[in-house]
């Protein structure tokens, strides 16, 4: 069914959007981890610690509290403290990722009509599922872009490496013939 799929390919482009960004952090240092290219200006650090905050409070209680928990404060998501190492951002980024898939899957097609809300607004959880994928993606793309400008000629491409589209399809048909 419908309901189905669309939680199940949720899910997967969840996961996705996880190893992408994962495969684009191991290739970098600690050092260009929490280097900033500008003032004002966020760092991979500081991008990976506040999606983990705004996954952590959307998801934990997905289906019964506002997704805005009152524990949460955003605000500091876009700070680095002393105690910020890479780990301890890395083990936030973790747990905020394992409570949304402990939460999205044991959602069941009947829940995809409630509502929920996220700062008091009402959402279907279709409406914020697809809200938090994009978000999630929007951030990720910031990832891949720093990580990649910050490996240099050492990247390894997260994708069809240039020049090997036609290559990339002619194997993808065969596959699937």
């Amino acid at each position: 069914m419908i309901s189905e799929n669309y939680l199940k390919d949720s899910i997967s482009q969840f996961r996705k959007m996880k190893t992408l960004a994962e495969k684009a952090l191991n290739q970098i240092s600690d050092r260009d981890f929490f280097k900033e290219l500008a003032p004002e200006s966020n760092s991979v650090a500081v991008i990976v610690k506040h999606m983990a905050g705004n996954i952590h409070s959307r998801w934990r209680d997905f289906l019964t509290s506002d997704g805005e928990k009152p524990d949460r404060h955003r605000d500091t998501e876009f700070e680095i403290k002393p105690e910020d190492s890479r780990e301890s951002i890395m083990k936030k980024w973790e747990n905020g990722w394992r409570i949304l898939f402990e939460n999205a899957e044991s959602l069941r097609p009947e829940d995809l009509g409630k509502t929920i809300t996220i700062r008091g607004e009402p959402h279907t959880v279709v409406e914020a599922i697809n809200r938090q994928i994009n978000h999630n993606a929007y951030h990720v793309g910031q990832i891949v872009y720093l990580a990649r400008y910050y490996a240099g000629e050492k990247w390894k491409t997260l994708s069809v490496p240039r020049g090997k589209s036609e290559e990339f399809t002619r194997r993808l048909r065969e596959k699937y013939r």
